[in-house]
C-alpha cells in the first residue's frame, strides 16, 4: 500500500473538525492537533485555524511528520500501515517504541527502546516480520492495546474514547477464517 492510500484511510478514521472537552489535543482537524498545525506552520495558530485546515496540508503533515521523517517508509511493506497509523495517533516515537517492544519480546534485540528508527531497529523489524509473520501484527496491535489501557488507567477522563481506540487498533489485525 503506498502512503497516499494510506493517508486516505486515515483521513477516513480522523474525519473533519473535533473539539472534544476531553480530548488532551484541543482541537483538531483531519486529526491534525493544533499544536502539529503550529509546528508546521512555524507560527501559534488558533482554533479557528485548525478548523480552515484543507485537507491537502492535512496530506503533507502525515507524510512528511508521520511516515518520512520518523523512517516508516524505511520498514517493512507490511507494517507500515499499522506504524503510520499509530505514529499519527500516538506520535512517532511511541509508535517505533511499540515496534521495539515486540521485536525485544519476540527475541529479535536488545533494542534500546528508545522510539528512534536506526539500522538496527529497521534490520530486527524485517527479521521478526520473517520470522513471526502476521503474528507479528497481532503483537504490534496488543502492544497498542495495553498502552490504550495504560492511558485510561491513569486519567479515567480518556475512558470515552477506549472503545474507538481499540476498535481503531483492532482494525490492524490479520483477518483470519476457521475452517
Amino acid at each position: 500500500m503506498d502512503v497516499n492510500a494510506m493517508i486516505d484511510e486515515i483521513l477516513a478514521k480522523e474525519g473533519g473538525y473535533v473539539n472534544h472537552p476531553a480530548d488532551r489535543g484541543g482541537p483538531t482537524n483531519f486529526g491534525i492537533t493544533q499544536k502539529t498545525l503550529s509546528r508546521y506552520l512555524e507560527v501559534v495558530v488558533t482554533a479557528d485555524m485548525v478548523k480552515a485546515l484543507d485537507v491537502e496540508t492535512a496530506r503533507d503533515i502525515y507524510a512528511l511528520n508521520y511516515y518520512r521523517i520518523p523512517r516508516i517508509d524505511q520498514l517493512p511493506e507490511p507494517l507500515q500501515p499499522f506504524l503510520f497509523d499509530s505514529a499519527v495517533n500516538h506520535g512517532p516515537r511511541r509508535a517505533i517504541k511499540f515496534l521495539q517492544e515486540v521485536c525485544n519480546d519476540a527475541g529479535f534485540g536488545a533494542l534500546v527502546v528508545d522510539g528512534l528508527m536506526g539500522p538496527k531497529t529497521k534490520a530486527q523489524s524485517y527479521a521478526c516480520l520473517q520470522e513471526l509473520g502476521d503474528w507479528m501484527l497481532v503483537a504490534l496491535v496488543e502492544e497498542r492495546q495495553m498502552f490504550y489501557a495504560d492511558i485510561v488507567t491513569s486519567d479515567a477522563s480518556q475512558n470515552v474514547f477506549l472503545r474507538g481506540w481499540l476498535a481503531r487498533a483492532r482494525s490492524f489485525l490479520p483477518n483470519y477464517q476457521v475452517a
